[in-house]
Parts: C-alpha cells; structure tokens; sequence
C-alpha cells in the first residue's frame, strides 16, 4: 500500500477527494495518481505529521 495526498478535486462513480486529503492505495493506483499534477505520494513519517488534530479555538480562561 502506498498512501498519495491529492493536489486537486477528484470524483468518481463512488469516491470524492478533496484537496490536501491523503488516501491509501495499492502501489500501481498510487503511481498512476501521483503525477505532481493531481496528487503527490506522501513517504515516511511525513503521514503522521500531515494533520493537525484539535486545531481550533482555545477555551476562553475563566474570570470571576
């Protein structure tokens, strides 16, 4: 398996893909897609790096 993240909107019969989402294929899908046009391969532990979770606003402090 091989992991792309996509650089344009893609959408099929039954898939969509948006930009900057990464998604799992098998290693001759994944080089098909990753053209640098409309997705990029993503290696190492750059996947786990990728997204931020949380993000957001912080909880206002509490002043009373």
């Amino acid at each position: 398996m091989a992991r792309i993240r996509v650089l344009q909107a893609v959408a099929g019969v039954d898939f969509s893909w948006a930009p900057g989402e990464e998604v799992d294929l098998d290693d001759e899908a994944a080089s098909a897609w990753a053209d640098g046009v409309r997705a990029e391969l993503v290696e190492g532990e750059e996947k786990a790096a990728a997204r931020s979770r949380g993000g957001g606003r912080a909880r206002k402090p509490e002043t009373r």
